[in-house]
């Protein structure tokens, strides 16, 4: 055993199987832990929990964030009806309430751009689509 390699080149077991094959056991394996009552079933807070690990995991990649929103600007400036009311509406709130709107219309905006935001978001929750 002296000459035995420590550089893990041994394809022995598991590890020399082809992946297909060690799906198909691994798979098995998951069937039995089911049928036998021994596996792990997540409730609600726990599935809950393991959501919000893995948002913030994947929010910490900036690129992938910024690629999402991204995504999500161009399948909401494809709606050519939503863009235009978010133009007719910004227009009457950054002119003082002209632009054929009446004085209820000229408040802050502030409702108006979280209400966009909303629209934006379901769009690209419905891949662009209204």
């Amino acid at each position: 055993m002296a000459d035995r390699k420590n550089d893990n080149t041994d394809k022995r077991g598991f590890a020399s199987m082809d992946p297909e094959k060690r799906r198909q056991i691994a798979s098995e394996g998951g069937r039995a832990a089911h049928e036998s009552g021994h596996a792990h079933e997540f409730d609600s807070q726990e599935a809950r929990e393991a959501g919000r690990k893995g948002g913030e995991a994947v929010s910490q990649n900036r690129e992938h964030m910024s690629e999402i929103g991204r995504k999500g600007g161009e399948a909401v400036s494809r709606d050519r009806e939503h863009m235009s009311e978010i133009g007719r509406e910004g227009g009457r709130h950054s002119h003082g309430g002209r632009g054929g709107s009446d004085s209820s219309d000229s408040d802050s905006g502030a409702d108006n751009f979280a209400e966009d935001q909303e629209k934006a978001r379901e769009a690209g929750r419905k891949g662009g689509s209204k």
